[in-house]
C-alpha cells in the first residue's frame, strides 16, 4: 500500500467517513483493522468519558507500566466487547466512539485483579466482556426513557455477577484482595496523614479508576486526560482531592486514603458533572455535593458488600450520578451545558 493510501486511511479515521471508491479492495481490510483498533483505544479512553484514541493509548501505557497482566486484560476486554458489538450490529457510530468498549476494558481488568490468572480466567474475561456489551445495550434501551446514561453500570453488574459465580466454580480461584478490596475491614482512625499521603492519594485516586495503585500510573492518566480535555483533567484532580478530604475528615484509615480508594468514584462523578453543568453558584454547589456524596456512598457500599466478599467497584459513581441527574429537572436554578 503506497503512502497516498496510508494518508487516505488516516484521514478517513479522523473524519470517521469511509472514502468509498478511493481505496482498492485490499485496503478496505486495512481500513477496517485501523478502525477497529481506533475503536478499542477510544473505548479505553471512554473509561474516563474521553472519546480520544490518543488518550486511550496513554491510559493503556499507564496500565502496562504498573502491570503487564492487567494491561493485557484491559486490551482483551476492550477487543472482546467491541468485537461483540460489531458482530451483533450495534449502532456503528457508538461502536466507533468506543461506547461498547469501555465496560469490557474495566471488566477485563477487574477479573484479572480479583481472580488468579490462568488459561480459564482469560477465557472468562472474553465471555464476561462480551456479556457487558449485551448489558450495555439493555441499559441503553431501559434508561433512554429518562435520558440517563448507562455509565459504568454494565461493568458493575457484569463483574459482580461473574465474581460471585466463582463461589460455585471451583476452578476459578479468587486472589487475597477480596473481600475488602484494599479497604480496612474495621473502621478505625489509624496512621498519620502526611503531605506524602495527600500527594500519593491524589494521583492514586485517578489511577484506581482502572484498579491501578501507582502514583506514576496516575500521572499517566492525568496526562491522558489533559491531551483530551483540560476541563476533564482539572475535574478528575478536583474529584480525587475532594474524595480524599472527605475520607480524611471523617476518619478513614491512612492506608485507604493513600491508596486512592475513596477518590476514584469521585473522579468519575466530577468528570461527568464538569461536562454537564454550566458554572453558576447553584450548579457548582450541586456538582460539589454530588462528588462529596460519592465518597460517602463508596464507604456505605463497601460496608454493605463486604459480607458478600465483594468490592464496591464504581457502583457509588453510577448510583450518585443517576440520582442527581434524575433529580436535576426539579431544581430550576441548575443550568446545564448545551450539547456540543
Amino acid at each position: 500500500m503506497d503512502s497516498l493510501n496510508i494518508r487516505t486511511l488516516f484521514l478517513a479515521l479522523s473524519t470517521k467517513k469511509l472514502p468509498t471508491g478511493m481505496l482498492p479492495p485490499d485496503d478496505f481490510t486495512t481500513y477496517s483493522l485501523l478502525r477497529f483498533v481506533d475503536s478499542v483505544l477510544r473505548g479505553i479512553g471512554q473509561v474516563m468519558l474521553q472519546n480520544n484514541s490518543y488518550t486511550g493509548v496513554i491510559f493503556l501505557a499507564g496500565i502496562f507500566y504498573n502491570s503487564i497482566i492487567l494491561g493485557c486484560a484491559a486490551l482483551l476486554g476492550g477487543i472482546a466487547s467491541t468485537a461483540m458489538a460489531m458482530l451483533l450490529g450495534a449502532e456503528r457510530s457508538s461502536v466507533n466512539a468506543g461506547l461498547f468498549g469501555f465496560n469490557g476494558v474495566l471488566v477485563g481488568i477487574a477479573i484479572l485483579y480479583f481472580l488468579e490468572p490462568n488459561i480459564l480466567t482469560w477465557g472468562y474475561v472474553i465471555i464476561a466482556a462480551a456479556c457487558s456489551t449485551v448489558i450495555m445495550s439493555a441499559l441503553l434501551n431501559l434508561l433512554s426513557t429518562w435520558s440517563i446514561p448507562a455509565l459504568t453500570a454494565p461493568f458493575v453488574i457484569t463483574t459482580l455477577l461473574f465474581i460471585l459465580a466463582c463461589a460455585r466454580l471451583g476452578r476459578l480461584q479468587t486472589t487475597d484482595i477480596l473481600p475488602t478490596a484494599g479497604l480496612p475491614s474495621t473502621a478505625t482512625v489509624e496512621g498519620v496523614v502526611t503531605s506524602s499521603t495527600l500527594i500519593e492519594g491524589l494521583f492514586n485516586g485517578v489511577a484506581q479508576v482502572f484498579f491501578q495503585g501507582s502514583l506514576v500510573t496516575g500521572v499517566f492518566f492525568v496526562v491522558g486526560l489533559l491531551v483530551s480535555s483540560r476541563l476533564a483533567c482539572s475535574a478528575a484532580l478536583i474529584g480525587s482531592f475532594i474524595g480524599m478530604l472527605v475520607a480524611w475528615g471523617m476518619g478513614a484509615d491512612e492506608v485507604a486514603i493513600r491508596s486512592g480508594a475513596f477518590g476514584f468514584n469521585s473522579v468519575l462523578t466530577a468528570i461527568v458533572f464538569a461536562g454537564l453543568i454550566v458554572a453558576n453558584m447553584a450548579s457548582v454547589t450541586y456538582s460539589a455535593l454530588a462528588v462529596i456524596t460519592t465518597a460517602v456512598v463508596f464507604a456505605a457500599m463497601s460496608a454493605a458488600l463486604e459480607p458478600l466478599g465483594m468490592p464496591a467497584l464504581t457502583s457509588p459513581f453510577v448510583l450518585v450520578v443517576w440520582l442527581f441527574l434524575l433529580a436535576s429537572p426539579q431544581f430550576k436554578n441548575l443550568k446545564k451545558a448545551e450539547p456540543q
